[in-house]
């Protein structure tokens, strides 16, 4: 049986104020994108009212057609030469000391926009040398030589979501691979770099195959891990097959712990990018505290 009805849980509070407006006119002004609009974030008006929003680069038209995913799809247009630089100039305009980029899928570029992903780190570096950078990656179709060409940029943590269960995969993102993302993260780590991962609640996914991915991603190296209630964004996309209680996202914080994972951020209305610099501070922390 599927749900129908958003229970209070799933209430958000709308702030707005200046900052917010800030935001949103420094996006407009640098002709940016981000996945808090195109995803229909519920995050969104808390985080822009904090500064915070998570870019998205390499247009706003993705390559695939996941069925939980609000982003658009079809053909997108070439990689804009000055997104690099736009983006570094709006992460300096809000103050930024901590920046989330995310990008659409490429699969129609050579590169899967590894390179242009590498410009866009260089030049917030360039600009904002005291700012932490976190990036949350496409597959880009497993090639590893691509993904180096991301790495080698530098940025301080890398991202890339499993989003759901291994048997949900065809289901849900049928042009994706649960073991290419699971190799892409065991390469991320590999390479000296954090890693982080997220999953959405509430497709249909058992509890023992949430903690069998979970130790899937522990045993990928996995640092920082996300859980959120999946909220389907319109009709023609895959419908709730459960809204889980907070208690259980609260159980699936205990089971990543466990399991090795040092940050996981669980709840209703988590998304990958929601409260990333809180996360990556805390892990900042401990390490300091082990040295």
């Amino acid at each position: 049986m599927l749900e129908t009805r958003k229970p209070d849980w799933l209430k958000i509070h709308l702030p707005g104020g200046e900052a917010y407006r800030t935001v949103k006119s420094v996006l407009r002004r640098h002709h940016l994108h981000t996945v808090c609009d195109s995803a229909h974030c519920p995050n969104k008006e808390e985080c822009w009212s904090k500064k915070t929003a998570t870019f998205m680069i390499l247009g706003d038209i993705c390559t695939r057609n996941c069925r939980f995913c609000a982003v658009k799809s079809g053909d997108p247009a070439a990689p804009d030469p000055e997104e690099p630089q736009q983006l570094a100039e709006a992460v300096k305009l809000l103050g930024l000391k901590y920046a989330v980029v995310t990008c659409v899928t490429r699969d129609d570029l050579p590169d899967g926009g590894a390179g242009h992903w590498a410009k866009c780190i260089r030049s917030i570096r360039t600009t904002n040398p005291e700012c932490r950078i976190e990036v949350l990656i496409s597959d880009l179709q497993g090639d590893l030589h691509d993904l180096d060409t991301v790495l080698d940029a530098g940025p301080d943590v890398v991202g890339h979501n499993l989003e759901t269960v291994e048997r949900l995969y065809s289901l849900a993102r049928p042009r994706a691979d649960y073991r290419r993302s699971l190799g892409v993260l065991q390469h991320v780590y590999d390479h000296g770099f954090i890693a982080k991962s997220g999953v959405m609640a509430g497709l249909g996914e058992r509890s023992d195959e949430m903690e069998t991915l979970m130790r899937d991603a522990a045993d990928r190296g996995v640092s920082v891990f996300t859980v959120g209630q999946y909220l389907q964004p319109t009709r023609g996309h895959l419908p709730v097959a459960e809204y889980l209680h907070p208690d259980i996202f609260s159980a699936f914080q205990s089971t990543g712990m466990r399991l090795g994972i040092r940050e996981v951020i669980a709840g209703p209305l988590v998304r990958s990018s929601y409260h990333a610099k809180e996360a990556y501070e805390a892990l900042t922390k401990k390490d300091n505290h082990h040295e």
